[in-house]
């Protein structure tokens, strides 16, 4: 029994697709719900998984762009339980002169070391190249049977050539290596790649983006991560990373300055009472950005495990539609791939995003005297439209207080102290 293997949607108002990528090959005998192909969207990226197993036949190729609904493949269910075979090579067939299979035999009758060594005797060989070879322990002949491809550059130096090649030391060309590539690879851009390209375009032009800028010194969280990392993860199975404290610290920030949580619809000003933070996750295919859900509710672990199960979900390429939309806020961090300083762009329809960058020790004035403490630079882009200075300023002020001073995350944002007093 045939049984077709259609696109799915990916989301409401999705009506086309991109099948990135098969898994398996035409002919094969695949399992029932076994991965089969990735399809990506302007938002998320989706597994095709086999309704039936049996022999698969493939009707669209991988980098087609199809509508929902379309048939990608089929099954032959009568050919389920059988083994995929790899088709035996046809044997080629050649004529060979007397003297040929004469000067075979004697050719063969040499160690395989002596005949690849006369193979390649004319190939040319930097003095750099051929002390990686040694230190790989490869010969000519490994690097040039590994070669994936030979491109029109090689080709053209070939039949460029004379006969009797003559290099002279006293030349530019004798400091220039015969081998150097001047290919330059071309690449289908994503669906997902080409949606993202468009909204970041679209907020450069329909929002009033400003960045305001504040720095933070880190000394207190390191301190009491060292101290109780151990004990943290014997407790709760994750580790105590750095987002976790800037993503409650902004959530509470956010209480106190709710028009950074607010967005634009329409004539409307709309200001949840909820905070869903979105988290900027770099993957193979380009920029994620999974959503954690009630952030005021969760404590430090519960924002850890979150963030451990989206980056894994992300990097995977199996998030869903429904864990990438309704954010309210954006955190992004450039400081794991070493950012001193940047001003990230807005996710609309947010109206703000934080953006974090790497630590550095750097000297500052603590008390009239000069210490060396770790200081990160800490970047808040937001829409001047409907957040004014004092709330982005603000906001980044009152992030920075509860970082320089854990305490206040337990008093939400408040001085502990003055909290204690009544004050």
């Amino acid at each position: 029994m045939i049984v077709e293997i259609k696109v799915p949607t990916p989301g409401e108002s999705i009506t086309e697709v991109e099948l990135a990528s098969w898994m398996v090959s035409d002919g094969d005998i695949v399992e029932k719900d076994q991965e089969i192909a990735e399809i990506e969207s302007d938002k998320a990226t989706l597994s095709l998984l086999a309704v039936e197993a049996g022999k698969i036949k493939i009707s669209i190729e991988a980098g087609e762009t199809v509508k929902v609904g379309s048939v990608a493949c089929s099954v032959d269910t009568d050919f389920a339980g059988e083994v995929s075979m790899p088709e035996p090579e046809a044997a080629a067939v050649t004529e060979t002169t007397s003297e040929e299979v004469k000067e075979l035999k004697t050719t063969s009758s040499k160690p395989e070391t002596e005949q690849l060594e006369a193979t390649y005797s004319d190939a040319k060989v930097s003095p750099l190249a051929r002390k990686l070879m040694e230190e790989a322990g490869l010969s000519v002949d490994d690097v040039i049977s590994g070669l994936k491809r030979i491109s029109t550059k090689e080709v053209e130096l070939v039949k460029e050539m004379p006969a009797e090649q003559v290099v002279s030391t006293t030349t530019a060309s004798a400091f220039i290596d015969s081998n150097a590539s001047r290919e330059a690879e071309r690449q289908k851009m994503t669906t997902l790649r080409k949606k993202l390209s468009q909204r970041l375009v679209a907020v450069k032009n329909e929002t009033a983006m400003l960045t305001t800028f504040n720095e933070v010194d880190m000394s207190a969280v390191m301190q009491l991560r060292k101290k109780y990392q151990s004990k943290f993860i014997d407790k709760h199975g994750v580790k105590l990373g750095f987002m976790s404290f800037f993503i409650k610290a902004a959530s509470l920030a956010l209480k106190h300055h709710p028009m950074v949580n607010a967005m634009i619809d329409g004539e409307e000003i709309v200001m949840p009472e909820y905070h869903d933070v979105s988290v900027a996750v770099q993957t193979p295919k380009g920029l994620m950005v999974p959503v954690i859900r009630n952030v005021e509710t969760l404590s430090l672990d519960g924002i850890e495990t979150a963030l451990k199960n989206l980056a894994e979900k992300a990097r995977k390429g199996k998030i869903g539609l429904e864990e990438m939309t309704g954010g309210t806020f954006t955190v992004t961090n450039g400081g794991v791939f070493g950012s001193m300083l940047s001003t990230p762009i807005i996710n609309p329809p947010q109206s703000a995003i934080m953006g974090m960058h790497n630590i550095v020790e750097r000297p500052v004035a603590v008390n009239g005297k000069v210490e060396i403490r770790p200081i990160m630079y800490l970047a808040l882009s937001y829409d001047h439209r409907i957040i004014d200075g004092k709330d982005s300023v603000g906001f980044l002020v009152k992030v920075k207080e509860m970082i320089e001073n854990p305490a206040r995350l337990l008093a939400g944002g408040f001085d502990p102290e003055k909290e204690v007093l009544g004050l």
